[in-house]
């Protein structure tokens, strides 16, 4: 089964970003999954079903729309063969606002096998299943320890959350007047067994919890000695102990020891989409402070490098939504083109004002996704493209600061 590419991880994202802003004004809107291996007749059937029941409903425009959506549905399945992944109807009447309705079907492919079959009816559409194919099912437990604070969490896919924050009563190294430095000693050894225990407990809760075959296992970060010490004293759950994949020095054992510690752990996590993308983001800033020229941002800028060619790595947020709009002027005496975020709902067209010469309304001839647009000049001119997430600081900037879009050059272009 062949394996999704970059861009089509963010279309399938988009479109489910599109499915979820979408609304009915009562239960009128249908979800249908239909796995691989279901019987079209037994799909058939229960639809019948529902239509029938559906002439119950006291209100007539929602008995209107959702018998009309699943006759569509019916319709749609009477030639269907059913993708090796499965495949999932959305349809129904869509709120498009001042007080009107519109019949809508979406068709989506899972990327992965559906493994269940549902009907689901209501005023939303029912994601759930295939936002869950967009999460890295990957888990790492991620532990940063000293003697005095320990923090506990979750690698998941690209995405860094912690869980647990617990601090100690450890004393210092200075004994108070009166306690023999023998006493001193002992009290201190036992309170510092007692916090390893405590965050053993508290992190064994926490890992258990993840599904066994996800769970990679467990980076362990802090100064020395105190994670060799809390390794070697066995404090996890003895199925967690054995999946300890490495100790790694951090300074920090608060949630920013978390990023430390991943970041610490790169080459053990090098492999893994979030260390790929940091990576690549680091290599662009390589570039950008070194000014050698090889560094290129701004969309105008990174599409003229793409036209010829100089783009060898195509970097672009996965949270960019942005269209560029030609426009004209209605006496044909000027033309331009405007970037803006996605508005698929935004049909008119009196938001880009009167022709600068002659004072004629300005119309729209063209829309095009920039990031479809990038990524076809991409394809045709050999670059490669690697969508980032937001998940991480450097992710962030790219969004942020350099509006989604930069690109890492083969050569030094001068623009």
């Amino acid at each position: 089964m062949a394996e999704q590419s970059a861009h089509e991880k963010y279309e399938f994202k988009k479109k489910l970003e599109s499915l979820r802003n979408k609304k009915g004004r009562g239960t009128e809107l249908i979800s249908l999954y239909i796995p691989p291996d279901k019987q079209l007749s037994d799909v058939t059937s229960q639809l019948k079903t529902e239509h029938s029941q559906a002439s119950n409903i006291k209100s007539k425009v929602t008995r209107t729309n959702v018998q009309s959506a699943i006759d569509s549905l019916l319709s749609r399945l009477k030639y269907l063969k059913i993708p090796e992944n499965g495949i999932v109807y959305f349809t129904g009447a869509v709120d498009i606002g001042a007080d009107k309705t519109n019949m809508e079907t979406t068709t989506i492919i899972p990327p992965q096998p559906l493994t269940i079959y549902k009907y689901h009816c209501d005023s939303a559409f029912f994601l759930e299943p295939l936002e869950g194919m967009l999460k890295d099912a990957k888990t790492y437990g991620l532990l940063v320890l000293d003697r005095r604070e320990a923090t506990i969490g979750l690698l998941t896919g690209k995405h860094i959350e912690p869980y647990r924050n617990l601090t100690s009563t450890v004393p210092g190294k200075q004994r108070k007047g009166g306690q023999s430095a023998q006493r001193f000693q002992q009290l201190r050894l036992i309170a510092i067994h007692d916090f390893y225990k405590r965050i053993g407990d508290a992190a064994s809760e926490i890992f258990l919890t993840v599904d066994m075959k996800d769970f990679e296992g467990i980076l362990l970060g802090g100064p020395s000695p105190t994670k060799e010490e809390f390794q070697s004293g066995e404090f996890l759950h003895h199925e967690l102990q054995r999946k300890i994949l490495g100790l790694f020095d951090v300074a920090y054992t608060d949630e920013s020891g978390l990023q430390e510690l991943v970041n610490a752990a790169s080459e053990r996590l090098q492999d893994l989409d979030l260390m790929v993308e940091k990576n690549l983001m680091q290599k662009f800033f390589k570039e950008l402070v070194s000014d050698s020229g090889k560094a290129a941002y701004g969309e105008e800028v990174v599409r003229q490098n793409l036209m010829i060619g100089a783009v060898e790595i195509l970097l672009i947020s996965e949270d960019l939504r942005s269209e560029r709009i030609k426009v004209r002027c209605t006496d044909g005496d000027y033309e331009d083109n405007i970037t803006r975020e996605n508005q698929p709902d935004q049909k008119s067209v009196d938001d880009f004002g009167n022709c600068p010469k002659c004072g004629s309304p300005l119309e729209v001839v063209e829309r095009v996704d920039i990031v479809d647009e990038l990524s076809d000049l991409s394809d045709q001119m050999g670059s490669e493209v690697a969508f980032i997430s937001t998940d991480f600081e450097e992710g962030g900037q790219l969004l942020n600061a350099f509006g989604g879009i930069v690109a890492i050059l083969r050569y030094n272009t001068g623009m």
